[in-house]
């Protein structure tokens, strides 16, 4: 729902009928967080965004050693109390019209349980999964970044529902929500299951030690992985892909509407809009945004599996390549009017973006090993956060800059798409020097064993369960992919329905 988050921004600007324009005018930020009479502004609320990605880096990586010793499960049902109550504390914030308390709920207490409800199935699914550690990543991490596909459409829905005169239903929404999401993210929670100790996929044999250097067969405890300079490569590698790919993310549909314009209309570039035709234009960079909703997601699924044939560190040297040269190519189709190519490239680009993400766990256990690759994941996450500030206020501040040098609106990317471009071959280094990890920092028998005695969930496993991971496909399977499947195929087609005005 991350993703999402910002259908609300717009009704949570008009929740105060009879404020007064004169008073509230001048109203800062930190005046808006306690005011009851004035309506908030757009930037004053869309730092929420901000404020839960860096939560989410912050908690995964604080917390992250904990979840491996208390297990996904309850770890999985702390994230759906986090996540849930933070969006019902949020709608009572909303209520009372209280803006600091819809920071406390939905951005810290919600960013926490983002952290720990993002990094608890990737920890499971790679030890359950370790013939196809970026198919089993892929598809828990596609989960994330298809949410915004199912949550944003019931979050409109909930929202017109609940609409009071002219006020949004924003409080109601965000109450309900939260409520949805906890009794959702339990289901999951409490599905989990542990694998037993050398666990093997039927009919599987791990490869020999010497066909892939990069994969090791041991394991790195946490307390040495993140001293590490693998450890920090990656970091590196995650943070700058992540700071490109959001950059185009916070701007592709203004980006769309300042350098196209009417052309996207099959108008002269100099002709004087109506009204009818700049909602026409608003409504091909929703479009757009639907697209790149549906490609940030199956780029995950994509991306990660076809890493397992080709191997992590080839994955990243295709995305910081073939990165640079669309990152490099935008102003051109932007100047040559060449509407469909800009709108490819950056489909492409975004689905790197969610690729990047669904890889680096596989990365990080080829790496570290599997025992504590959900605490040094969380440790990695901090990349994110990083780059979820710096990336949307690095492309804000260039923008600005150039518009205020005088730049024309269509001109005003191309500096700002050189210097992604710039941030994607500092990645592409980091990537070429990553190399096995030293002895020293691999873990003993005894330190591994002394590890495994500290979780709290049991590794025993059912004759049941060890067939239905095995792929013997019964009736809880057929149920839990149709509660999973069709809330994605209808976001999926909704997304692609709003993509249509593009065409």
């Amino acid at each position: 729902m991350a993703y999402g988050f910002s259908v609300f921004w717009l009704p949570m600007t008009k929740l105060v009928t009879e404020a007064d324009p004169a008073m509230c005018a001048n109203l800062g930020f930190f005046a808006q967080l306690f005011s009851t009479a004035c309506n908030w502004t757009v930037p004053a609320v869309n730092h929420i965004f901000e404020t839960f990605i860096a939560m989410l880096g912050i908690s995964a990586a604080i917390w992250g050693g904990w979840l491996e010793h208390a297990g996904p499960r309850k770890a999985g049902f702390i994230a759906a109390l986090c996540w849930g109550g933070g969006l019902v504390i949020g709608g009572i914030g909303v209520s009372m019209h209280q803006l600091w308390l819809v920071y406390l709920g939905a951005g810290v207490l919600g960013g926490i349980g983002q952290g720990l409800g993002y990094i608890s199935p990737v920890s499971t699914l790679i030890k359950w999964f370790p013939d196809r550690r970026g198919l089993a990543t892929g598809f828990a991490i596609m989960g994330y970044g298809g949410g915004a596909m199912i949550g944003a459409p019931i979050a409109v829905a909930l929202m017109q529902k609940f609409t009071q005169g002219s006020v949004p239903g924003v409080a109601a929404t965000l109450v309900c929500m939260g409520v949805i999401y906890f009794i959702a993210m339990c289901a999951g929670a409490f599905g989990f299951r542990v694998p037993p100790t050398g666990w093997r996929p039927l009919g599987w044999t791990p490869p020999a030690e010497s066909s892939n250097k990069l994969i090791t067969h041991r394991h790195v405890h946490l307390s040495r992985a993140w001293k590490t300079p693998q450890f920090w490569l990656i970091w590196m590698i995650l943070c700058m892909n992540v700071t490109a790919g959001i950059g185009v993310l916070s701007m592709a549909s203004p980006m769309l509407q300042d350098v196209f314009g009417g052309r996207l209309l099959g108008l002269d570039s100099s002709t004087v809009l109506s009204t009818a035709q700049k909602a026409a234009i608003a409504a091909s960079a929703a479009g757009l945004v639907g697209l790149i909703s549906l490609f940030n997601s199956l780029g995950r699924i994509f991306w990660a599996s076809t890493s397992d044939f080709i191997g992590r560190k080839t994955t990243y040297f295709v995305f910081f390549a073939l990165g640079v040269l669309l990152y490099c190519s935008l102003p051109s189709l932007g100047h040559l009017g060449l509407a469909a190519a800009f709108v490819a490239a950056v489909c492409i680009i975004l689905s790197m973006y969610g690729g990047g993400f669904s890889t680096v766990p596989a990365y990080l256990s080829d790496i570290f090993g599997t025992q504590m690759v959900g605490a040094i994941h969380g440790r990695l996450l901090t990349a994110w956060s990083v780059a979820g500030v710096a990336g949307p206020f690095l492309i804000a501040a260039v923008r600005q800059a150039q518009l205020d040098a005088g730049v024309a609106k269509n001109l005003v990317y191309d500096r700002t798409l050189y210097i992604l471009a710039v941030l994607l071959v500092v990645g592409m280094i980091c990537n070429f020097l990553v190399k096995p990890v030293k002895e020293n920092a691999l873990m003993t028998e005894q330190e591994l064993e002394h590890e495994r005695s500290l979780q709290h969930e049991a590794a025993a496993i059912s004759a049941h369960a060890q067939d239905a991971a095995r792929g013997r496909f019964g009736a809880t399977g057929l149920i839990a992919w149709t509660l999973v499947g069709i809330p994605f195929l209808i976001g999926v087609w909704i997304a692609i329905t709003k993509a249509a005005a593009l065409f």
